[in-house]
């Protein structure tokens, strides 16, 4: 399977709290929430068809405990986002797996990660897919596990808050796969992996 990272992020790239104001307010962290004045229908309709590519799910343990006090409840037929997450097998990278909420397909990651996800990754299968996870995206990262981007660029500037590529990250190359935009003006940028970045001095 291919391992794909599914972020919404600010345009400052802040990642942080993105779905409501008390979601994480890590570091004295204030501004969760901005997401929401900018979801309409073509983001839903994005998330379905990116949710419909997926065969399992790899979270962090914050992620998870976010979507397991929700998406469980939710048995629409219609919502693609809830029929993956409630039918398909979800990996939890957790150093407290004993205290996971119940939830159908749920898995605590055992062992050391890089070794555990490449395992997972040499399943067949389309995509193992992560969404949000921050902590788990920058050790992925660290290990050259992450095979594909999807960034949702909000039109929104916090000016702190958690970002997905900060300071550490390895250099990487990436090389744009599909762009489209909402009618709120939300970017919706998917990125394969391009090995190492190249350099150059413009007009040289």
């Amino acid at each position: 399977m291919r391992l794909t990272v599914t972020s919404f992020l600010t345009l400052d790239g802040v990642q942080q709290a993105p779905g409501a104001p008390d979601e994480d307010r890590t570091g004295g962290f204030d501004l969760g929430g901005w997401v929401p004045p900018h979801f309409d229908d073509a983001i839903g309709s994005y998330l379905d068809g990116v949710f419909g590519e997926a065969d399992a799910f790899l979270l962090g343990r914050h992620t998870y405990d976010i979507f397991a006090a929700w998406w469980p409840n939710v048995d629409d037929p219609e919502d693609g986002v809830g029929l993956a997450l409630n039918r398909l097998p979800k990996h939890v990278a957790t150093s407290r797996p004993d205290d996971l909420a119940p939830w159908n397909g749920t898995r605590p990651l055992n062992g050391d990660l890089a070794k555990a996800v490449t395992a997972l990754k040499g399943q067949p299968g389309r995509e193992l897919q992560v969404h949000g996870s921050g902590a788990l995206v920058a050790s992925l990262m660290r290990e050259g596990l992450i095979d594909t981007y999807r960034l949702l660029v909000f039109p929104v500037v916090l000016g702190r808050g958690r970002r997905l590529f900060a300071d550490g990250v390895p250099p990487a190359g990436l090389r744009l796969t599909d762009s489209r935009t909402s009618g709120s003006g939300v970017l919706m940028l998917t990125y394969d992996g391009a090995g190492a970045p190249e350099f150059g001095t413009i007009g040289a």
